[in-house]
């Protein structure tokens, strides 16, 4: 039996034309009738590294079954110069989050796959504690189960107030281990009670994970990283899938 929250995490590629550029995370939100691949707008595009992919590639299965079949599916990220992917901001400036629809009618039929919803999203007014058991699930470094193309997940736990906007931002801290490549991932917990709402992905939605979170005062040779993260509020998910 396949865990519905492994299904739900894909592996992002970027690519510019036919050349490999990153490797990255990102996850189905499924709102009414359409489908969304969500992951941090940072994979799509960002100037100061002069990353400016023109499509991305996602590795999705196609066979419950049989879990070690798999094929790419390409996403274009743009259509005669205008951006195909949608991302945001607010009063402390860029959030870091993207989404881009995937057309239902391309994939394969056979395509097993998970997907929030609305009904997954955290209220940030909702009660959660200081230190509540987090996972974070994605590709760290690109690394998976080669031979059933699934993520891994990062126990984390909850690192500052939630509902809070850290700093003034649009995002909460997590204290868990994380690498590059698992940008985008889904910042879940498990529901305190019962919730049919949630289907047969028994996970609530608090965030989605950004970057790792350091100080420029470090001494790199003396002290060690943080182990903070930025986690962006996932109810952004209900303005960028509207309209």
């Amino acid at each position: 039996m396949i865990e519905s929250l492994l299904l739900s995490v894909v592996r992002v590629s970027t690519f510019h034309q036919q050349q490999l550029l990153t490797n990255a995370t990102g996850f189905f939100f499924a709102r009414d009738a359409r489908l969304f691949l969500v992951t941090s707008r940072h994979v799509m595009i960002d100037t100061p590294s002069k990353h400016f992919p023109d499509r991305i590639e996602l590795e999705i299965h196609t066979d419950l079954e049989n879990m070690a079949m798999s094929t790419g599916f390409s996403i274009p990220l743009y259509r005669d110069g205008q951006k195909l992917w949608r991302q945001t901001d607010d009063t402390g400036g860029d959030v870091d989050v993207a989404v881009i629809e995937v057309d239902r009618s391309q994939l394969p039929a056979s395509m097993a796959y998970g997907a929030f919803t609305p009904e997954h999203l955290c209220d940030p007014q909702s009660q959660v504690e200081i230190g509540t058991p987090l996972l974070v699930v994605g590709f760290p470094l690109g690394f998976h189960d080669t031979l059933h193309h699934m993520p891994v997940a990062r126990q984390a736990s909850l690192a500052s107030s939630f509902g809070w906007r850290f700093q003034g931002q649009g995002f909460f801290l997590t204290d868990a281990r994380t690498h590059r490549g698992i940008s985008g991932a889904p910042v879940v917990m498990r529901p305190t009670t019962t919730n049919p709402a949630l289907g047969e992905l028994p996970w609530v939605l608090l965030g989605i994970h950004s970057a790792r979170l350091d100080v420029g005062t470090r001494v790199m040779h003396v002290d060690e990283a943080l182990g903070l993260n930025c986690s962006w509020y996932a109810d952004i998910l209900t303005q960028l899938t509207t309209g």
